[in-house]
């Protein structure tokens, strides 16, 4: 039973449960990530290199055995250059993306810190206050 307890008090720490939730929007943000490169930006890539779609370039080391009724016996050995691209793009963008969250999240936390650390301005000074610095002002003068 002991088990049981320390492993529910890890899993509802803190930590597991915001990296839990990292993760899951990490997975989410890198689908986006992967339509944004595939859906928007390969395809006027692969236009300007003449319509040729990038993941499918490929240099055939071997190519494959075929039997005499046509069926394939051992496949093509192929080195695919084009999906190694796509993945090299994929990971770019992402990069960015990381380092332009980052980059904003940590401008933030400075404000953050610059507000924290500036003073409080002083609170106005109530009526009675204003009355005994007269009243000081005044038998300073009569001295």
């Amino acid at each position: 039973m002991g088990f049981l307890k320390e492993f529910k008090a890890f899993a509802l720490k803190g930590n597991v449960m915001d990296m839990a939730v990292g993760v899951i929007i990490g997975g989410a943000f890198g689908k986006i990530v992967s339509s944004l490169v595939n859906d928007v930006i390969m395809p006027p890539i692969g236009l300007i290199v003449g319509g040729v779609d990038l993941t499918n370039l490929k240099l055939t080391l071997k190519s494959a055995v075929v039997d005499a009724a046509g069926a394939v016996t051992a496949p093509a050995v192929t080195w695919n250059y084009g999906a190694f691209i796509q993945q090299v793009v994929d990971f770019t963008i992402l990069a960015l993306c990381v380092f332009m969250m980052v980059k904003i999240m940590n401008k933030l936390l400075k404000k953050e810190e610059k507000k924290a650390a500036a003073p409080a301005p002083a609170p106005a000074p109530s009526k009675e206050e204003l009355l005994l610095t007269e009243i000081r002002d005044i038998l300073k003068e009569k001295k």
